[in-house]
């Protein structure tokens, strides 16, 4: 009798130490499907984020930083997520920054701004304003908010992010294959790792 709850014992011991094991996180999710990189001979890495959000505010300093020492075969984009009006506002200044050429001088004061100086950046004659204070031409930047250029993506931005299932940011995806935010790596460090760890995963792959 002593013997068979011994072993039914060590039975359920072994099931919960699996159970456990099994549903560690890994930190990422894999994607299904996986969706088409826009240069196949790279590893793409595409973060998802928005000027409101604090938590990609905190994410920021430490990508910056990744990005500092980024391998040849990565390809990063920025990805503004459009998951209200607002966001497209925010999307748009991006976009703009990066049809101009001055993401470097703009992106992380437009953080700035709206996180602690809690400027809105909401209308173009705000983002007019903000835009000429880091040097932009006030025409050319009219112009270029107002292009075909942008309105184009516009449009695909308000898609983009369903196609990886991104529901929330910051979100970084991962050679159109995982995807890894905060919750599931369980912290920002730690989603740099997954980064980090899934880019020599697929480099290795290719």
């Amino acid at each position: 009798m002593l013997k068979r709850i011994t072993q039914s014992g060590i039975l359920i011991a072994l099931f919960f130490c699996a159970t456990m094991l099994k549903a560690e996180p890994v930190g990422y999710e894999t994607l299904s499907p996986a969706q088409p990189t826009r240069n196949p001979e790279k590893i793409e890495v595409i973060e998802f984020f928005w000027y409101g959000c604090p938590h990609c505010y905190s994410l920021e300093p430490l990508m910056g930083e990744w990005l500092k020492n980024l391998p040849k075969n990565v390809d990063f984009i920025r990805q503004p997520a459009v998951f209200s009006e607002l966001w497209g506002k925010h999307a748009k200044a991006y976009f703009t920054a990066e049809a101009l050429g001055v993401v470097d001088k703009v992106h992380g004061d437009l953080f700035d701004a709206v996180q602690n100086k809690k400027q809105k950046l909401e209308t173009e004659d705000e983002l007019a304003a903000f835009f000429v204070a880091h040097g932009v031409n006030k025409t050319e930047f009219h112009d270029t908010y107002n292009s075909f250029l942008i309105d184009a993506k516009m449009r695909q931005a308000a898609t983009t992010a369903g196609r990886y299932g991104v529901t929330g940011v910051p979100a970084v995806i991962i050679n159109g294959k995982y995807k890894t935010n905060g919750p599931l790596a369980g912290s920002h460090e730690k989603m740099i790792e997954v980064i980090n760890q899934l880019i020599q995963q697929e480099s290795q792959a290719k």
